[in-house]
């Protein structure tokens, strides 16, 4: 389940755990009410603290914490705050996202020069947060998720199943409006209006849904993509045609990518420039 951090009440808590979801991830974003403002998020950083204490009450033992980086005005000393103050929480799991601003959009006009600075200092935010959070004794597992290490969470994995189905090319089904669905070699997206989607059913009729038809070659890139997010080695069986051989060679020379017979992983170094490295290695 995810949680807006100020929809969690005690009652809330309770009936999550009364009906067996085992895991909450809450919407911190940040600590400091300044980036939260320039966010126009409406939870403050209490309301964070308190709906994690209120899941641990109701007896919710796996819980997650979204952070953001590059907010305009943010400094690398908010973001060791931001990082600190999720981590005396002590929460199993963190996703720390890089914010992406949608071009043209009313937020990008209000903050284009300094999101410009912001692009500057992403580099080093996703260093930042990496050593902190590796330091503190979590798991990089994938680009942007930390997980509590198995020694320290009673052999428990703590990876977020759910993503690692999109990460590992498995089929899901979304349900509801706005969701995508991909089964074998399609994918939709159903109408994203709730107007239209209610409408719709009133009437007994299926609502709108967008197909894309996905060959082999379009699911064996993004299984490519997506698997070298991932701390564990990328099996290449099947995949030897989605990748440029040339390239593969070039960045193992390079220290940034390790390529046996069975697998293509990239090195630490690699995965701080991840996304261009794997464009590069696509066919």
């Amino acid at each position: 389940m995810e949680a807006n951090p100020e929809t969690v009440t005690r009652e809330l808590a309770a009936l999550l755990a009364r009906n067996r979801v085992n895991r909450v991830s809450i919407g911190a974003q940040s600590f400091h009410m300044t980036l939260l403002d320039v966010l126009e998020r409406r939870a403050r950083p209490d309301d964070v603290r308190r709906a994690v204490h209120r899941l641990r009450d109701a007896g919710i033992d796996n819980i997650s914490l979204d952070l953001i980086y590059g907010i305009p005005g943010q400094e690398p000393a908010d973001l060791a705050r931001d990082l600190a103050e999720a981590l005396a929480l002590e929460p199993e799991h963190v996703s720390a996202y890089e914010l992406e601003a949608k071009p043209g959009t009313r937020f990008t006009h209000a903050h284009g020069m300094e999101l410009e600075r912001q692009a500057e200092s992403m580099e080093g935010y996703f260093e930042q947060v990496v050593e902190t959070l590796t330091g503190a004794g979590y798991r990089w597992y994938e680009t942007a998720s930390f997980c509590v290490v198995p020694e320290r969470s009673g052999g428990r994995d703590l990876r977020a199943r759910h993503n690692l189905g999109y990460w590992l090319g498995h089929d899901y089904l979304g349900l509801g409006v706005g969701a995508v669905s991909t089964i074998e070699n399609r994918r939709w997206r159903n109408a994203p209006s709730l107007a239209r989607y209610l409408a719709a059913l009133a009437q007994g009729a299926r609502p709108e849904r967008e197909v894309e038809e996905l060959p082999d070659t379009v699911r064996d890139a993004e299984r490519v993509m997506l698997g070298l997010r991932l701390d564990e080695p990328l099996p290449v069986a099947g995949l030897e045609a989605a990748l440029d051989a040339g390239e593969v060679a070039r960045f193992a020379e390079l220290g940034l990518a390790i390529r046996d017979e069975q697998s293509l992983a990239l090195t630490r170094r690699g995965r701080f420039v991840g996304g261009g490295v794997t464009a590069r290695l696509l066919a």
